[in-house]
């Protein structure tokens, strides 16, 4: 792969032989945009997926949507998740559309059946008719619906790119990541709203300005903190049961902010003094060349660098064993290889 952005950083071996090796790329970026560490190439261009989701509730939040609507921690928290459509996240997803005054009929985002494997199964058992706020992004979707809402814009076309939500959320999103609009590459995302790539390093940069907003005006500035203070309040309404940025949020306590997206993507805000006194706030991007479609590749990358950035104790990472470097086992329980990453920081 000579010329790649992409270098290797996962192998699962079986006997004396690697089986398999994943490559992958990722940037570590402080809040004065200075290049901390990396793997391949920081200026890979990629899209961030549901990792922008922070990004996108900061409008409706710098503009005073929390204090127009009375929402909770969680009401805020679920503007930026990719819950796991359990009944508690219906609940949240719920109360938040009874606040702004819109249905749950409304959302453009599809239908698709939960990820969580015990409220699927039930689910499936009893033939339960999936809605909306089942989805993965319900929360990201009513929270654009707030904001036209806010503003009195029309809410049958929220979705669509010149629709003056999407302009908006794509100019703060240029702004806080230091991208030029005419730079940002725009698709349509799995839910149908736009989505966004951009560099690494730009990810990462904005990642790390979350938790370091020194430099923005007030009502920006509130707004990121209010994403972080929420994020870090209710692991569970970010992603769900056992799942990878729940738990790792659950486990570091305050120290990290954590956004996984689709197509191996993740993005994660160290938060300043989480590694020591005085440690600055840090953004980290990473992208699985491959997509890391069974999300075996990811957690295990991303602890990785952690890691050797020093953010977290040894006990944290023996918590999250299960998504780190670890022996493979058969059905009968017998050890056959191994999972491991394969690689230092620059």
């Amino acid at each position: 792969m000579e010329d790649s952005p992409y270098i290797p950083v996962f192998e699962a071996t079986r006997g004396d032989l690697v089986e398999s090796i994943h490559f992958g790329a990722a940037t570590v970026v402080n809040s004065s945009g200075e290049l901390v560490a990396h793997l391949g190439d920081p200026e890979l261009v990629t899209f961030l997926r549901s990792s922008a989701k922070p990004f996108q509730a900061i409008p409706f939040l710098e503009e005073g949507g929390e204090e127009r609507y009375h929402l909770t921690m969680e009401e805020v928290a679920i503007l930026c998740a990719s819950h796991t459509g359990t009944d508690e996240h219906v609940s949240v997803v719920s109360s938040l559309q009874k606040k702004i005054g819109i249905k749950e009929s409304q959302l453009q985002c599809g239908t698709h059946p939960p990820t969580d494997r015990e409220t699927r199964n039930r689910i499936i058992r009893t033939d339960e008719q999936l809605l909306p706020n089942r989805h993965n992004c319900s929360g990201k979707h009513t929270g654009m619906l707030a904001y036209a809402q806010m503003h009195g814009y029309a809410l049958e076309n929220y979705i669509d790119l010149q629709h003056p939500v999407q302009r908006k959320i794509l100019s703060v999103f240029s702004e806080i990541t230091d991208t030029p609009i005419d730079k940002v590459h725009i698709g349509i995302d799995g839910c149908s709203v736009p989505t966004f790539a951009i560099p690494l390093r730009n990810t990462a940069f904005g990642y790390s300005r979350l938790a370091d907003s020194h430099n923005m005006d007030f009502a920006r500035s509130f707004a990121c903190q209010r994403i972080i203070t929420c994020m870090t309040a209710n692991p569970w309404v970010i992603a769900g049961p056992g799942k990878f940025d729940t738990r790792l949020m659950e486990v570091a306590g305050k120290k990290v902010v954590t956004k996984t997206g689709a197509e191996g993507y993740q993005a994660l805000t160290v938060l300043p003094n989480a590694i020591k006194p005085g440690s600055p706030a840090l953004g980290i991007a990473l992208k699985i060349s491959d997509g890391d479609l069974d999300g075996r590749v990811r957690p295990l990358v991303m602890l990785e660098i952690l890691k050797q950035l020093k953010v977290l104790t040894q006990d944290e990472l023996n918590a999250l064993g299960s998504f780190s470097s670890r022996t493979i086992t058969n059905f009968r329980e017998i050890a056959v290889g191994e999972y491991k990453a394969t690689f230092r920081l620059s």
